[in-house]
């Protein structure tokens, strides 16, 4: 069990309250911006996908997916959660991410999928009934979001504390 009183893990929660409230206008700005961006791209490249591969969405008509609309709300805020969530990591680890603004989102984009969407795939696929096509597509998608969100908050954030 932790020790939650212990100085170090007091010092660590207190450096993590201090940094949200000293960047917190800042990471709620880019999660905003990413967030637009994001769901232009992302929706677009839906849209674009279904017209593209269309038989490839007739397994989305299965009603382990809801249906009757009343989560699409949801649905569309993913961008704007995903953004926020990649902006507080932005703020937390941009040091990390070098050269120009491609290379920085595919780095991001990465470390995103390694750390968070393989693990979730990888549930996923085991506890749904889902196929292994459709879990892929999945994460080359979160991929590809997370990509696109690395190089916009690279560019409206670049390196600074």
């Amino acid at each position: 069990m932790i020790n939650m009183d212990h100085p170090t893990n007091i010092h660590e929660a207190d450096v993590w309250i201090d940094r949200f409230k000293r960047n917190g206008r800042e990471i709620f700005r880019n999660a905003s911006i990413t967030g637009i961006v994001l769901f232009i791209i992302s929706y677009g490249g839906l849209y674009a996908a279904i017209v593209v591969f269309p038989n490839f969405f007739v397994d989305y008509i299965n009603p382990i997916f809801n249906s009757d609309g009343s989560r699409d709300l949801y649905f569309y805020l993913h961008p704007f959660v995903l953004a926020l969530s990649l902006s507080v990591f932005w703020n937390r680890f941009r040091k990390m991410f070098g050269g120009n603004l491609i290379n920085k989102g595919i780095e991001f984009g990465i470390v995103y999928a390694f750390v968070a969407l393989i693990p979730i795939m990888w549930i996923t696929y085991a506890a749904m009934d889902v196929g292994f096509q459709m879990v892929t597509t999945w994460l080359i998608y979160g991929l590809i979001q997370a990509c696109i969100a690395g190089a916009v908050l690279a560019k409206i954030s670049p390196h600074h504390v």
